[in-house]
């Protein structure tokens, strides 16, 4: 199995894998920022886009952030921790 993720553990990195996603999204794959801050238990995923990217990741009625967000939750479940998502307008 080819891993799309540079991490060589088993354990999945929250960042990469939210930066890869929005790289997909986005017109603007460059300009993608996530920033990761860790507490004990929590992960705080700070995403940064182009400005003419920002209705793409929202999406209409905020859909494509949920569903990122449920992706996320899925992935960090596995690791008993909670992963908050939060996008940023710049």
């Amino acid at each position: 199995m080819v891993s799309l993720f540079k991490s060589t553990s088993k354990e999945v990195n929250m960042r990469e894998l939210v930066e890869y996603i929005i790289k997909q999204i986005v017109d603007n794959p460059d300009e993608v920022q996530v920033q990761e801050i860790k507490a004990e238990k929590v992960i705080l995923l700070e995403i940064s886009v182009a400005k003419e990217d920002m209705g793409k990741v929202i999406g209409k009625g905020g859909r494509v952030a949920n569903a990122l967000r449920t992706i996320v939750g899925a992935a960090a479940a596995k690791l008993r921790k909670r992963v908050m998502v939060e996008i940023l307008e710049e």
